[in-house]
């Protein structure tokens, strides 16, 4: 069951800016689709057109084959949740399960039967007789995913449902998500602006930047192969290095990349490059050969240390090395050392990012 959405534009204010503009994509049919970008790129409404609970001024929501743009939510097979949970305070877990199904006026041991099925299916059978206030968030959040589910969705959304809950959690919820996918099947489409949620769980991402869709397709296309300056920028946590091409290469700063094809001598270009790929060394003593920059702030995180690199052009960039890697490398905040960029993302042109 697939969702295609085409040319949809939403404004909010007449003649104000598009919270969403001619917006097209696909949905794979049983994938997960994520729709990613940073607060303020129309996301959520985006989620809110497709679900029906706004009306665009114009294109369509094809689901399934069917035109759904005008049609009520309760008339498109559609499943929702949100980040709040949005349960029922006064209903148990059991009661808040078998809402959707007993609005459909349903047989009692068809509702019973099949809230018995979501509870096991979210791993809560023996806590179907609390409230919401006596879980957990991700609790919560579970019971949340079973009432949605349970009226057999044809399409499953989800807005931010991960947002409130601590990183542990998110983590935990995230490979529980994946599973339940695994299980059911249903098609998603899943709105984050985590990164690392998008590429770890989709099948497809959509990357949006102020309503327009920068880019679709697999998250290894999304992150190995940008397609704008913008998703190289926003995916991976990049640093940004203005240059130029020299004798084909692209030279930005100390710094040397390989340049596009395409690219012409003295031409302007920009460098994306992610804090994992580049590889420092720490020069021999006594040495006359150029170096490429300074450390000018080391900060351990985890299993690898944060490696603020500052250039001869007064340009920074953020290195990442493996704890193990960066003990044997042997420097201090100061030292002066050697970077070579293993790969980067480079554009052509002097623009602003």
């Amino acid at each position: 069951m697939s969702v295609i959405v085409e040319q949809l534009t939403k404004r909010f204010t007449t003649g104000g800016t598009p919270a969403v503009s001619d917006v097209s994509f696909h949905a794979p049919s049983g994938a997960i689709t994520t729709l990613l970008g940073p607060s303020g790129a129309g996301k959520s409404t985006l989620l809110r057109l497709i679900a029906g609970l706004e009306l665009p001024d114009s294109g369509s929501v094809r689901i399934e084959g069917i035109d759904c743009t005008h049609l009520p939510v309760q008339q498109r097979g559609i499943g929702v949740v949100f980040q709040s949970y949005a349960l029922f305070k006064h209903m148990t877990v059991r009661q808040n399960i078998a809402f959707g199904l007993e609005t459909r006026r349903l047989p009692r041991a068809d509702v019973e039967a099949r809230v018995d099925e979501m509870l096991r299916l979210i791993q809560l059978e023996d806590l179907g007789k609390r409230y919401p206030t006596q879980l957990s968030g991700g609790q919560r959040q579970r019971v949340a995913f079973a009432r949605a589910l349970a009226i057999r969705p044809k399409l499953l959304l989800l807005d931010e449902p991960f947002g409130a809950l601590d990183s542990r959690v998110r983590v935990e919820l995230r490979e529980w998500l994946h599973s339940l996918h695994e299980q059911t099947g249903v098609t998603t489409l899943l709105v984050t602006h985590d990164q690392e949620e998008a590429l770890e769980i989709s099948q497809h991402v959509v990357v949006l930047s102020e309503g327009r869709v920068a880019q679709a397709g697999p998250p290894e296309d999304i992150y190995d192969r940008p397609a704008t300056p913008f998703v190289a920028s926003f995916v991976g946590g990049t640093s940004v290095l203005r240059g130029h091409v020299r004798s084909g290469r692209a030279e930005v700063g100390t710094l040397v990349v390989q340049a596009p094809n395409s690219a012409r001598e003295g031409e302007a270009v920009h460098a994306f490059v992610r804090p994992h790929d580049i590889k420092l060394a720490k020069p021999p003593q006594g040495t006359s050969e150029p170096v490429t920059g300074r450390v000018e702030r080391l900060k351990s995180v985890g299993g690898y240390v944060k490696v603020l690199l500052k250039l001869p052009t007064g340009e920074t960039v953020t290195v990442e090395v493996p704890r193990s890697e960066f003990e044997n490398l042997g420097v201090v905040e100061g030292d002066r050392v050697h970077a070579d960029v293993r790969t980067a993302t480079v554009f052509l042109g002097d623009f602003a990012i």
